[in-house]
């Protein structure tokens, strides 16, 4: 199988350049509750991921240079949304949870699983 890209990874460099367009275009010039809200919750997992997987390897925590195992995703999403969703709110005022941000850190998740196992390395 072939070796993981991590920040290479055409995926990631996609998700951040769209979160970059978008936090700094897209959501100040269109408004909008997906630019605001949803679209950067979709690009956590493809964008994030990648860069966490890459600092785990380096400290040796991560084993191999396979793409994300779906058992990673699912961590990693997990991890996320309780620290955003359910943390946070209790400890920064400006913080809310919001379970439609869990659904699309999931979405992102899943389409980024599907192309990582699917498209990209079949």
């Amino acid at each position: 199988m072939k070796r993981f890209g991590y920040a290479s990874d055409p995926l990631c460099i996609f998700a951040c350049a769209l979160y970059a367009l978008n936090r700094w275009w897209l959501a100040p010039h269109f408004g909008g509750i997906f630019f605001r809200g949803q679209l950067n919750d979709l690009l956590l997992i493809p964008a994030a991921l990648p860069l966490v997987l890459w600092l785990q390897r380096r400290l040796g925590l991560r084993g191999h240079d396979l793409p994300p195992r779906w058992s990673e995703i699912t961590l990693h999403l997990a991890a996320w949304s309780l620290a955003a969703e359910g943390i946070a709110p209790l400890i920064f005022a400006h913080a809310t949870g919001d379970w439609r941000d869990i659904v699309a850190y999931a979405t992102g998740g899943a389409v980024a699983g599907c192309w990582w196992h699917g498209l990209a390395w079949s």
